[in-house]
């Protein structure tokens, strides 16, 4: 966005902030605020509200008994650059070059991918601003920068930004958070920053706040403290740190830190008219990566996969939404297809924001509003898909093919050249154990139509060799039915 078109918006939330309290609001502006808190490679067994029996995490416990828990949501790509692109525009993110995470100028040329997500793409920030939102974001970014050093993420629709730029750097402050030395503060540092964020939105009473929170934990290299991890002393024989301490440390921390944000929320007053929203942007990495060790023992919970993977173990992660007198307390919603494209259309609708034209010709998501207020019966319309064009480092059970498409309660996986199939009914089998590719060739034909033609309106790239592929170490006579070591 250009800095003229930025500063008629702030002008025009100049406007709102005088005039708005003399319109009969006492103040205060009916549309909801929302705060948007995304975990880095949390999978989706890993909340204790999720099942998780080895450790607590209470401040997601309560969002969900104060909110409602979503069994079913997805994010619109296996790894973080390309799964935030969906998040910012409500769009399929290999149509914007980004098919993997961003990395130098010269790895990405290598890949046939964007350097950063084009600033002139609408997004979800720039809209809400457009309105009178005051917009924020806090921590991570993995976006790319083409900004000048030193410079906001403006061009993207945030008024205040605190973010990690190439090497980990929270702008206006000497820390980086992804060295060992500052780790065990990661979540802190930004959940305090976040805090600050609230302070000022505080004292704009007549414009609500969108913020945005994008955490660092628990993504690898992992170094909670002595003290995080000593909860955990217990699981560990003759005093040796375990990969399973350090994790439950990193995100019990983690969880402590939102906690603290939570009840700031309600110190402030901003809690009953504030949709919270957790998630991950992708499932948890593998143990197998050189700089997981730590990091790499998250859990899938019973999904099939992991990060990179399209299995859903890579791309279903948790979602908690909690939006006090809208949304019932303690509701499980385990029918609702969610994705991460659903965003901007949903919370621009909730927030009486009208896209243009152009853009909602270009979303690929659809309204999910009446999900988020409660509505058990709601199904998706849109189906989602998914691409992965690079080799999976992981168990060879966990190599998806390159397309994915979910439609309904069914799941399509396939290689471009058919030399893998695989059709999963995601109601009956949601770890993705039995292929019934064979038992429903007209199911197949469709989806795979569908899976096809979408992928012919992606820009071309490079498609890594061994993309796709997947050399069982039992007998292939398996590799169309249920597979069992």
């Amino acid at each position: 966005m250009k800095t003229s078109t930025l500063l008629r918006s702030s002008l025009r939330a100049v406007v709102l902030t005088i005039f708005l309290p003399l319109c009969g609001h006492a103040g205060d502006d009916p549309r909801p605020n929302i705060l948007f808190i995304l975990a880095d490679d949390l999978g989706w067994g890993d909340p204790s509200c999720y099942g998780n029996k080895q450790f607590k995490t209470p401040a997601l416990d309560r969002l969900a008994s104060e909110g409602a828990l979503f069994t079913q949501y997805y994010q619109g790509a296996s790894v973080c650059s390309p799964s935030r692109c969906t998040l910012m525009t409500g769009r399929w993110p290999a149509e914007l070059r980004l098919h993997g995470h961003l990395d130098t100028a010269e790895r990405n040329t290598e890949r046939d991918m964007a350097q950063c997500l084009d600033p002139q793409v609408a997004t979800l920030p720039r809209l809400l601003h457009s309105a009178g939102y005051f917009t924020a974001h806090i921590g991570k970014w993995h976006l790319g920068r083409p900004l000048p050093a030193g410079a906001g993420l403006s061009d993207y629709g945030f008024e205040e930004t605190r973010w990690l730029d190439a090497e980990g750097d929270l702008a206006g402050e000497d820390v980086n958070l992804w060295t060992i030395k500052h780790r065990p503060h990661a979540s802190r540092v930004l959940v305090d920053a976040v805090l600050d964020v609230l302070q000022h939105a505080k004292e704009m009473p007549a414009r609500p706040f969108y913020c945005q929170l994008w955490l660092n934990d628990p993504h690898a290299p992992l170094a909670p403290s002595v003290e995080q991890m000593h909860p955990f002393h217990g699981y560990e024989p003759d005093g040796i740190t375990t990969p399973f301490a350090v994790y439950a440390a990193t995100v019990t921390e983690m969880d402590r830190q939102i906690g603290r944000l939570l009840a700031k929320l309600d110190e402030l007053g901003f809690s009953r008219n504030t949709i919270v929203i957790f998630s991950s942007d992708n499932g948890p990495e593998d143990i197998e990566i050189i700089n997981a060790t730590w990091s790499g023992i998250g859990s899938a919970g019973p999904l099939r996969g992991r990060k990179r993977s399209i299995y859903d173990g890579g791309i279903r992660v948790p979602l908690l939404v909690r939006w006090p007198g809208v949304l019932p307390a303690g509701q499980v919603n385990a029918r609702a297809v969610i994705s991460g494209a659903d965003w901007l259309p949903t919370l621009c609708a909730l927030a009486g924001v009208s896209m243009p034209d152009a853009t909602q010709a270009t979303q690929r998501g659809e309204n999910v509003a009446a999900a988020l207020k409660g509505d058990l019966s709601f199904r998706r319309t849109r189906p989602l898909f998914w691409e992965w064009r690079f080799q999976i480092v992981n168990h060879p059970w966990n190599h998806s093919p390159i397309l994915a498409i979910r439609d309904g309660g069914w799941k399509l996986l396939l290689n471009p050249d058919h030399s893998r199939i695989e059709l999963y009914d995601m109601d009956a089998d949601p770890g993705e154990q039995d292929n019934l590719a064979s038992q429903h060739p007209d199911l197949v034909a469709r989806l795979s139509a569908q899976a096809l033609a979408w992928q012919k309106t992606l820009p071309p790239g490079v498609i890594e060799p061994g993309a796709g592929k997947c050399d069982y170490p039992w007998p292939k006579a398996a590799a169309t039915g249920r597979l069992t070591p």
